[in-house]
């Protein structure tokens, strides 16, 4: 691509940078934990639910109902934490996972899903959905993704 304004390319952006630290810093969280496979599972959720408490107004509020339906119609996804987001993972692979727009100073948060879901749809199918609100219609077409994403 040319850069036909001649602006420097300046790498990665404030909030990139402190989603990749969030990063490190779950995966050595996660890499020192002891205790059995249920202790390391409830201390991820637990990383989760404190992420979520932490976000603001409606971030927080969508959070909460992404993560009700996630984890109410696929139970065998484990909760745990992303690039400091919200995620849900298949044998320890993310599936899915909420972006909160006040991260990346969005206009509106995501529901993402990974090259893991199974999503397929042709040639082209979305991997990412904008969310303003989680409404009764919005949970039920995120609990149908998230099925299909699933298998």
């Amino acid at each position: 691509m040319s850069n036909a304004d001649n602006t420097a390319h300046q790498g990665f952006t404030a909030e990139e940078r402190a989603a990749m630290k969030d990063h490190a810093k779950a995966l050595k969280k996660e890499a020192s934990r002891g205790g059995s496979k249920a202790e390391k599972a409830a201390q991820a959720l637990q990383d989760v639910l404190e992420k979520i408490a932490e976000m603001q107004g409606s971030d927080r509020e969508m959070a909460e109902r992404v993560h009700a339906v996630v984890t109410a119609t696929a139970p065998q996804l484990a909760p745990k934490l992303w690039y400091g987001m919200p995620a849900y993972a298949l044998d320890g692979k993310i599936v899915c996972f909420f972006q909160c727009a006040e991260k990346f100073k969005a206009r509106y948060a995501t529901l993402g899903f990974s090259d893991q879901a199974q999503l397929d749809d042709g040639p082209m199918w979305a991997a990412g959905f904008a969310l303003t609100a989680v409404t009764a219609e919005v949970e039920e077409r995120i609990a149908d993704l998230v099925k299909r994403a699933v298998g």
